[in-house]
């Protein structure tokens, strides 16, 4: 049996445990929360995402407690459509839903320890860095130039009841701020994203949406009638904090996945999904290959792909939240909406 500790028991910790074979391995999960949170906003899980939870057999279980994103806009403060998007394929689950079918996954070998680490033991075969953009594991190994590094962002998120209407879903672009509105099983979920002195490590929930209320007070009575519910209970708020570029996960043995390795902006929607899939990458070669090639492989697949998507997210943040270039990018996406609508009504068309 080699012994393999995985501090962090979120989304990709959690995955990881789940595909490891326990014929093989002697895993153990260090976790600081002693209990699944309960908050927590809806996930988009793309395509490749999927089809990891597949290979975790919990696929099934997500659908029948998400919700299927079919579609939504870019839009103005005003609710103007400037883009139509089309979400086919994209299924949406919240993070504490996802959490708990993540940890049903989990063999009953696997041991848990609560608490925090402040130091990795080394003395397993492989400790895996599962533990977020401020991750331990990676500052212990890498060093102080992994550190992470807060961006001038903060992320106000929630669900509220009630479900939107198709004309009001989307992302609302305004000038240094972005509003989001999406479905969610029983309820209405949002995130709204602007430049904030709050933080940078606890932020204050209730201040936090006080602020925000002031922030979108000229948007759309969409926007507004989303905040005027919010409450703390069922909020959360967090300064957004990256990773800086790397060009290994893995150092001895040492590996990180997820948040650890490549934290990235939330404008493209893809850091839950790309740490779902590292963990399920990671545990299939670890069970299919000496420690050292599985290692090795991990990197040549994940690290290219991570870092490009999160050179990308972070592109697309700084467009969704430009300031002094607003009206010239507006007025692009309007072009490009019509142009994206002129096709799919020529193809409707032809068919």
């Amino acid at each position: 049996m080699e012994k393999v500790d995985i501090i962090g028991g979120g989304i990709a910790g959690l995955a990881l445990a789940g595909m490891l074979n326990p014929g093989r391995f002697d895993v153990t999960v260090h976790e600081q929360r002693t209990e699944l949170p309960t908050v927590g906003t809806t996930l988009a899980m793309w395509p490749e995402a999927q089809q990891a939870l597949s290979r975790l057999g919990i696929l099934g279980a997500v659908r029948n407690h998400g919700a299927i994103i079919k579609a939504g806009a870019l839009r103005r403060p005003s609710g103007e459509a400037l883009l139509s998007m089309e979400g086919e394929g994209l299924l949406g689950v919240s993070r504490p839903e996802l959490l708990r079918l993540l940890d049903t996954a989990v063999p009953v070998s696997v041991r848990r320890v609560a608490g925090r680490v402040d130091q990795p033991s080394g003395a397993a075969t492989l400790t895996v860095g599962a533990d977020g953009v401020n991750s331990i594991v990676r500052r212990d190994s890498w060093g102080k130039r992994s550190a992470a590094k807060p961006t001038p962002f903060l992320a106000v998120r929630g669900v509220v009841p009630g479900t939107p209407s198709p004309h009001d879903v989307g992302e609302y672009w305004g000038r240094g701020e972005i509003f989001g509105l999406a479905p969610a099983i029983g309820g209405s979920n949002w995130y709204a994203s602007f430049r904030s002195e709050l933080g940078p490590d606890k932020v204050d929930v209730a201040e936090a949406l006080e602020v925000t209320r002031q922030r979108y007070a000229n948007y759309s009575s969409a926007v507004r009638d989303v905040l005027s519910q919010a409450n703390p209970e069922t909020s959360l708020a967090q300064r957004i904090w990256t990773t800086p570029p790397m060009g290994r996960y893995t150092r001895g043995s040492v590996a990180l996945v997820g948040d650890a390795a490549h934290a990235m902006t939330p404008n493209l929607g893809r850091g839950a999904c790309e740490a779902l899939i590292d963990a399920v990458t990671l545990g299939e070669l670890l069970n299919d290959q000496p420690m050292d090639q599985a290692l090795a492989t991990y990197n040549s697949r994940r690290v290219i792909r991570t870092q490009l998507l999160r050179s990308a997210s972070y592109a697309m943040g700084s467009i969704a939240l430009a300031q002094g270039a607003q009206p010239w990018r507006d007025a692009l996406l309007k072009q490009v909406g019509k142009r994206v609508a002129g096709a799919r009504e020529k193809a409707e068309t032809s068919k």
